[in-house]
């Protein structure tokens, strides 16, 4: 009888063992904690819902999210390591592949073409009419410049026809048109709504993109904004990039389905003063998630126009073909 009891109590700790192991086998999952780097701005309006849901638990993986002024506070944090994902200028991303010797891959576009310049009452119908004038803007180095610098010097102007005036945040841009109504500023949507909205007597002249598509070259148009992700952390946490990848396309389907929701979230995360500003500027933001094939066919136009104008706009060469992440690494 006390052997047989003993062996029943033996067989009772290994089932409690093995039970306890299937519970851990079957409850294991890669914890990842992914920390995402973004711009004040569009970029970053992409994400708000990811942001929310972050917050409240209710994503796959947990998310440290940091968002910046300008792009040149990402890139050493990415190039040290201390981000995995960040959100910045399409030249940036190359700029920081070369810099990183292919340390990084794009992995969505994450905005199309968001820049309008705008003024109160300086007379510009055309791009000719930006000869001899002072253009404030933010961005130094990034793809506002870029993208400017192209445009002006395609439709013939040089670098002595125009100057440009650089300001921390599109706010300062926005600052220097209300006070000099004759003052020129290249903005990004939602500060161009911002400011029409606080001064009805500024006025947006010219459409940037529509400016980019009309020269001819880069016909897929003016890529914004992208998604690059630490190759590291890639090759690591695999799954968790995918993770984001889905989080980032209903994150941004949720914004542009519902711009009132988005426009409380912008204004909760700093990147526009007032929810009617955000709620207006939100359909003219361009938000995307354009991944795989489409967004290499897109981005790989678009450096090729940047890098034919002037090569050290992307870091002096184009990227590799492992430069975009087209899925299932």
């Amino acid at each position: 009888m006390i052997q047989k009891r003993t062996r029943n109590i033996a067989v009772m700790l290994f089932c409690v063992i093995l039970y306890t192991f299937c519970l851990a086998g079957c409850g294991q999952k890669e914890s990842v904690n992914v920390r995402v780097g973004s711009l004040k701005g569009p970029t970053s309006m992409g994400i708000l819902f990811l942001m929310d849901k972050a917050q409240k638990g209710e994503t796959e993986e947990s998310y440290e999210f940091r968002m910046a002024a300008g792009a040149d506070e990402l890139l050493p944090l990415m190039a040290k390591g201390e981000l995995d994902i960040a959100l910045v200028p399409a030249n940036v991303a190359a700029l920081l592949y070369q810099k990183t010797e292919g340390g990084v891959a794009v992995i969505d576009i994450n905005t199309l073409g968001v820049l309008y310049m705008v003024t109160g009452t300086a007379e510009v119908s055309s791009v000719a009419d930006l000869k001899d004038r002072t253009i404030y803007l933010t961005g130094k180095g990034t793809t506002p410049e870029a993208s400017l610098r192209y445009i002006l010097e395609t439709n013939g102007l040089t670098e002595a026809d125009y100057a440009l005036e650089f300001k921390s945040e599109a706010t300062e841009v926005a600052a220097v048109l209300a006070e000099n109504p004759d003052a020129i500023g290249l903005l990004p949507q939602p500060f161009v709504t911002a400011a029409l909205m606080q001064n009805d007597e500024l006025r947006v002249v010219l459409d940037m993109n529509e400016e980019w598509l009309r020269i001819g070259n880069g016909a897929e148009g003016m890529v914004t904004g992208v998604t690059v992700v630490r190759k590291d952390f890639l090759e690591e946490h695999p799954r968790a990039v995918e993770a984001f990848l889905e989080e980032h396309a209903l994150s941004v389907a949720a914004v542009n389905e519902n711009a009132e929701a988005g426009a409380a979230l912008a204004v909760q995360a700093g990147i526009v003063a007032k929810e009617p500003i955000a709620l207006k500027a939100i359909p003219q933001c361009n938000i995307v998630c354009v991944t795989g094939q489409e967004m290499k066919d897109a981005l790989s136009a678009y450096l090729q126009v940047l890098a034919e104008f002037n090569g050290e706009l992307v870091g002096g060469r184009l990227p590799g073909d492992d430069f975009y992440y087209l899925g299932g690494y």
